[in-house]
């Protein structure tokens, strides 16, 4: 049997990427989102290790660059003042002719055995310019330039801004493999000692063509890279011509003095730290010491190497960058190796899902069990044997409802029959409640009349004058009857009971009572057992009519009491009692149906009729209903069951 995957439409993509209708698709979600998280997670953890190693590289390498710096600017300067301070001239010349021609030779002496040493110019000690490498004209006075002035006193370090290179920007150059840091000056003796002249000349030194390229060496180095050269006051004398001649101002960050591990293995002379100027940038400054001549020992001079923070990070930011996309890289393909190989596992579980809604849409009428014993073989076989236990089932209950049918069928032609009776024992209820209406009205006014009748024939033979009275007496009695009858047959169809409640409507009845007959009594009743008024209320109303009917005619009473009250919660009970001559219950009476009746409709709303009568002893009579679940469910459970 082929259970292959169904041809692909919009709608089955979507229910199949739908991670609420679809295992395969949830699972795949979760393997992407946690191959997602673990991938970020673990881009973040090494690239912040590697961006810490980064950036502890930069710090170091700024520090051994300062380092080297101050070592080649330390011989640069080394190399010009030894060899200006070993050479002396002639001090036999006394004109000024003869010392400006002496110290042009020296200067041409210089140039020729030193051209390494980029000689600017020479001045005698007026301040006139004897020679120059061009920058100078010959015979240009530099007296008041800085330069000369102090080169007068002492070696000096800053920036010849007469020079032609009075245009450069950056403080360190490098061109080709020659590095340039500012200019210098130092007096020229003579043989006696005397200051007869100055001569400047660059800071410059020649490295190997194969030297380690320096941050310095960069292509974008003169606009990040900042190299100074400070006095021991920290007064830049090489530098930017906005910080030159002022203090540097940096104010060290507290808390980012490099870092612990690159701390610990900087060298003694220069301790890189991060700074914030007075613009609010801040910069990572490496500094060191020159080490000069004895001369020059006093100026304190120091190399000063800064970088902005921007360019600090900037390699490591890189590094995180990378580290960061070749992890969501690789997570993403972990996660598409996932999703392959969790589609190829649960293929089988796939062919199984669409085996079973085979077998739901009725297309087939089993289950294909994969192969194997894993969960899924498992599975499959669980879910065959559900449905030959589900197919069995369904035959059975065709079955059953087969029996069902016509057992159904039989009960409904019971049921027919048993409502044929019931309308019929209606019908017989009905005759038996009019006649007890007419039992306690017409023929009671009847029997009245009759009586009457009997004793106007005897008048007529004995007293005929009073015959006249007799019959008045007789035609009241005929309209006593009469109205009996009418309010009889208003009671049949009023329902006031059921308005009202049972004690009023009782004690309307009972009120009426003893108005008519003039006789003491009391109706007493508790208001659960007054609120009582279902249908059976109505015939409890018809036996308290019937009761008091019979004492008003028979029982020559002086006082009655009726009580009404509910007894145990489950009955609603009925008592009625006079001191009239009383009866005997058990006594057949011909042609009197009033008991009768009474007992009649007890049965007929399920109550129990209890008379206690004795001659001269009055009469009792007490009707208990039941009303509680419990007696019902008792009376449930009495009837005979069902075959």
């Amino acid at each position: 049997m082929d259970y292959s995957l169904p041809p692909v439409r919009l709608a089955t993509v979507l229910r199949r990427i739908d991670p609420r209708r679809s295992l395969v698709a949830a699972a795949i979600y979760l393997i992407c989102l946690l191959a997602i998280a673990f991938s970020t997670a673990a881009a973040i953890w090494v690239g912040g290790i590697a961006r810490e190693n980064v950036v502890v590289q930069h710090i170091r390498r700024l520090a051994l660059e300062s380092e080297q710096l101050s070592v080649e600017l330390s011989q640069a300067l080394a190399a010009r003042v030894g060899v200006v301070g070993t050479a002396r001239i002639p001090s036999d010349r006394n004109e000024s002719t003869d010392i400006r021609l002496g110290l042009g030779h020296f200067y041409e002496q210089m140039v020729s055995a030193h051209p390494q040493l980029d000689w600017i110019a020479i001045a005698d000690a007026t301040g006139v310019v004897v020679r120059s490498n061009g920058s100078f004209r010959d015979g240009q006075r530099v007296d008041n330039s800085e330069w000369f002035s102090d080169g007068l006193k002492g070696p000096w370090i800053g920036l010849i801004d007469d020079t032609r290179s009075s245009s450069r920007v950056s403080v360190l150059t490098t061109e080709s493999n020659i590095s340039t840091l500012g200019d210098m000056s130092v007096a020229v003796r003579d043989e006696e000692g005397h200051v007869i002249g100055v001569i400047a000349a660059h800071l410059s030194w020649r490295r190997p063509p194969e030297h380690a390229q320096l941050l310095t060496d960069e292509a974008d180095s003169p606009s990040l890279t900042e190299a100074y050269v400070l006095n021991s006051a920290d007064v830049v004398l090489v530098g930017p011509a906005d910080s030159r001649d002022k203090r540097w101002g940096g104010i060290p960050i507290t808390g980012t003095r490099s870092t612990g591990s690159a701390s610990q293995t900087m060298v003694s002379t220069a301790y890189p730290m991060f700074e914030r100027l007075a613009n609010g940038r801040r910069v990572l400054v490496a500094r060191s010491p020159l080490n000069t001549a004895s001369e020059m020992a006093p100026l304190g001079l120091q190399v000063l190497l800064s970088e902005p923070n921007e360019r600090v990070y900037q390699r490591a930011n890189a590094v995180t960058t990378k580290i960061l996309w070749a992890s969501l890289v690789l997570g993403a393909v972990i996660a598409l190796v996932g999703a392959l190989g969790l589609r190829h596992l649960t293929r089988r579980l796939q062919q199984l899902t669409f085996s079973v809604a085979s077998v739901r849409s009725n297309k087939t009428a089993t289950i294909e069990v994969p192969h194997g014993i894993d969960e899924v073989s498992q599975l499959g076989e669980a879910f065959s044997n559900l449905i030959e236990d589900l197919a069995l089932e369904r035959r059975e209950l065709k079955t059953l409802a087969s029996e069902l049918e016509r057992r159904v069928s039989v009960r409904t032609r019971e049921v027919e029959r048993f409502a044929e009776e019931s309308r019929y024992a209606a019908v017989v209820r009905e005759r038996l409640k009019l006649a007890r209406a007419l039992h306690d009205t017409l023929a009671h006014s009847m029997m009245a009349i009759i009586s009457e009748i009997r004793l106007i024939r005897r008048l007529q033979t004995h007293d005929p004058a009073s015959v006249a009275d007799e019959l008045a007496r007789a035609e009241k009695l005929a309209h006593d009857g009469l109205s009996e009858a009418r309010s009889a047959i208003t009671q049949m169809r009023a329902t006031t009971v059921r308005e009202t409640g049972l004690g009023p409507a009782i004690a309307r009845e009972f009120e009426q009572f003893i108005d008519r007959t003039g006789l003491e009594g009391e109706f007493k009743y508790d208001p659960e057992a007054a609120r009582f008024g279902d249908e059976r209320s109505e015939v409890l109303l018809r036996m308290t009519q019937e009761a008091l009917r019979n004492i008003d005619r028979h029982a020559r009473a002086t006082w009655v009491d009726v009580t009404l009250e509910i007894v145990r919660g489950t009955h609603v009970v009925l008592r009625i009692e006079d001191n009239g001559v009383g009866f005997d219950p058990d006594a057949p009476k011909q042609g009197h149906y009033g008991l009768v009746g009474l007992y009649e409709q007890a049965e007929m709303i399920g109550a129990e009729l209890i008379m206690d009568s004795k001659a001269q002893l009055g009469t009792k009579i007490c009707i208990s209903l039941p009303i509680s679940p419990i007696v019902f469910e008792s009376t449930i459970q009495r009837m005979p069951a069902d075959k």
